[in-house]
C-alpha cells in the first residue's frame, strides 16, 4: 500500500499522505501502481464529461473543460514536463544546455506549441468520443498515458543532475510493464461500442509511440527526467484518444 499512497500523492491532488522517506524501492512501487491513478483520474474526467454534455454544453467545449479539470487533478505536472520536454528537444547544443534549459523554469515557443497542441489535441478527442458515446474511450485513454510511465521506467539510466529520474528511472521489472500492457490491451478489447481489435491497436501503437519518444529523448538529454515521464504521458494520452476517434 506504501506504492498505491505514493503514487496518489505524487500524481493527483488528493490529500494522501505518501511515506516520510522515499526512497528508490518506495518510487518504484509508486511508479508501478501510476496506472492505478491514472484509471481513478480517467474515472473522474469522463464523469466531467459526461456530466457536462448532459446539461447541454456543447461537446467541444466540454472536452476542454474535462482536460482542464484532468489538468488541475494532476496539477499540471505532466503537461509541465511536456512543455519543459519540448523546449529541451529544440535548444541546440549539448546535452548539458538541453537540460539546463528544461530546469530554468520557464516556457518557451517550443513549450508553448507543444502544451497547445496537446491541450487542444485531447479535448477535441475526448469531444468526439463523446459525441460518438465512446465514453469509456476517455478512461482508457488517461490509464494508457500512466501505462507509457511504468514502461519508460524499465531500463533508461537517470540523467544528471535530476532528482526525479535518479528516483524512478530503472526501477520497473520488466514483468510489471508487461502486465500493465497486457492489462490495458485486455480492457481496450472490450471498450463498448468499438471494435474489438480499434481498442488495442490504438493502445499498442499510443504506447509505442510514447517509448520512441522516450528513447529519444533519453539519448538527447543522457538520461530520464520527470520531465520526459510527463511528456510521455501525455503524448500516450493524446494518442490513444486520437486513434481512438479516427476508428
Amino acid at each position: 500500500m506504501t506504492g498505491l499512497r505514493l503514487a496518489f500523492s505524487w500524481l493527483t491532488v488528493l490529500p494522501v499522505r505518501g511515506p516520510a522517506e522515499i526512497d528508490r524501492r518506495a518510487a518504484g512501487r509508486a511508479i508501478a501502481a501510476a496506472p492505478v491513478a491514472g484509471v481513478l483520474l480517467g474515472a473522474s474526467a469522463t464523469a466531467i464529461l459526461w456530466a457536462l454534455t448532459a446539461a447541454g454544453t456543447p461537446t467541444a467545449l466540454a472536452g476542454l473543460l474535462a482536460v482542464g479539470a484532468l489538468a488541475m487533478g494532476t496539477r499540471g505536472m505532466h503537461l509541465d514536463g511536456l512543455a519543459d520536454t519540448a523546449d529541451g528537444l529544440g535548444c541546440y547544443g549539448p546535452p548539458e544546455r538541453a537540460r539546463r534549459i528544461m530546469k530554468e523554469g520557464g516556457i518557451g515557443p517550443f513549450g508553448t506549441a507543444a502544451l497547445l497542441f496537446a491541450v487542444l489535441t485531447q479535448a477535441l478527442a475526448f469531444a468526439e468520443l463523446a459525441a460518438a458515446g465512446l465514453w469509456a474511450g476517455v478512461l482508457l485513454a488517461v490509464a494508457t498515458g500512466r501505462v507509457a510511465a511504468v514502461l519508460a521506467c524499465v531500463r533508461a539510466p537517470a540523467a544528471p543532475d535530476t532528482g526525479f529520474g535518479t528516483l524512478v528511472a530503472a526501477t520497473q521489472r520488466p514483468l510489471t510493464a508487461a502486465l500493465w500492457v497486457a492489462a490495458t490491451l485486455a480492457a481496450a478489447a472490450l471498450l463498448p461500442g468499438a471494435a474489438p481489435w480499434h481498442g488495442p491497436l490504438a493502445v499498442a501503437a499510443a504506447l509505442a509511440g510514447a517509448a520512441l519518444l522516450t528513447q529519444h529523448c533519453v539519448r538527447r538529454f543522457e538520461g530520464l527526467s520527470g520531465d520526459v515521464l510527463g511528456a510521455a504521458v501525455e503524448f500516450a494520452t493524446a494518442a490513444t484518444a486520437v486513434l481512438l476517434v479516427l476508428g
